[in-house]
Formats: structure tokens, sequence, C-alpha cells
């Protein structure tokens, strides 16, 4: 561990936080919460703060949804990434 990790602490790496909020949405919802109301909203916001920093999106091209099928719950997400000039 270098000086500065230890002075300021380590960043997390964005992977880990996302994994850890999808967590937090799952259990909310076994517990039998709303994540719609909640958590949906603001993991779009946050989707969109975290790739802007990368890529420059249009934030209406980031969807998340959730859908019930059967006895399954799906989280899906829709990323239109623009073009890259080749």
């Amino acid at each position: 561990m270098s000086f500065l990790s230890k002075l300021f602490g380590e960043k997390k790496k964005t992977a880990e936080i996302a994994k850890n909020r999808l967590s937090l949405l799952i259990a909310h919802e076994r517990a039998g919460g709303t994540p719609t109301a909640d958590f949906l909203p603001a993991l779009q916001r946050e989707l969109i703060e975290v790739i802007s920093k990368y890529v420059a999106v249009n934030p209406e091209d980031i969807k998340v949804q959730l859908e019930k099928q059967d006895n399954y719950e799906v989280l899906e997400v829709n990323i239109v990434l623009p073009e890259q000039p080749r």
C-alpha cells in the first residue's frame, strides 16, 4: 500500500460500487420493497454520471427498467453509445 493510499484511502473501483448497488437493489426487492419507485431512477442517474465520465452520451439514450416474467424479475439496462469515427 502506498503512502498516498494510506493518507487518502483507497478509491473503490466503479465496477465494485455498481455491484454493491445492484446487490442492495436485489435485497430490497426480496424484502418486498418497491425498487421502481426508489432505486431505478437513482440507478439511471448514476449510470448516466458514470458513463458520461468516459463517453459523451445523451442521457435519453440510457434506459433502466424492471420487468416481471413468470417467477423472475429482469433488470434491463439499455445504453445507446455514439458511434466512434474509424
